[in-house]
């Protein structure tokens, strides 16, 4: 049992009719994001390694 493009797109059109474009575009841009910590999370320990610019201390005083 294969599954081609109509059944996909039909899949599609059906969750988009229940759950609504909104909800459907926010579930795609959470999904991208946790992948993107994922990956980030595979490669921390070279991310960790990587020398970064220095950044300036900020200095406030109390009055």
């Amino acid at each position: 049992m294969d599954i081609g493009a109509p059944e996909l797109i039909l899949i599609l059109v059906i969750v988009v009719i229940l759950f609504g474009g909104g909800r459907v575009a926010k579930l795609g841009s959470e999904l991208g994001q946790g992948l993107r910590e994922f990956r980030k999370g595979l490669a921390g320990t070279e991310e960790e390694t990587r020398p970064t610019a220095t950044q300036p201390t900020e200095t406030t005083t109390k009055s």
